[in-house]
């Protein structure tokens, strides 16, 4: 079974910077994406950024050129550097994981974390 656990998140001034983290833990397991979702109050759950195992990534438009995602295959680590925060990104950060599982047969996975809040105010 994989789990993803997210760390950091808080509160910070328009403006400052965050990080948050993620761990992805599990047995006999591939995993071949893990970004960052986000979800605002009132609004649907939608893609920050993601990093393939090959470190090819993906933003959304409204963040590129201020968040920044790295991972760490061999810890099964993500990591999303946030720079010039705006109010408007203030939202659950939820990590994702998607994978294959290396069993007989493989079965692929998706596995979301608990999420981790960031609030920036004006």
């Amino acid at each position: 079974q994989v789990q993803v656990v997210e760390s950091g998140g808080g509160l910070v001034q328009a403006g400052g910077s965050l990080r948050v983290s993620c761990a992805a833990s599990g047995r006999a397991v591939s995993i071949n994406t893990m970004g960052w979702y986000r979800q605002a109050p009132g609004k649907q759950r939608e893609l920050v950024a993601l990093i393939t195992s090959g470190g090819s990534t993906n933003y959304e438009d409204s963040v590129k050129g201020r968040f920044t995602i790295s991972r760490d295959n061999s810890k099964n680590t993500v990591d999303l550097q946030m720079n010039s925060l705006k109010p408007d990104d203030t939202a659950i950060y939820y990590c994702n994981a998607k994978g294959v599982t290396v069993t007989l047969p493989p079965r692929n996975f998706e596995v979301w974390g608990q999420g981790t809040l960031v609030t920036v105010s004006p």
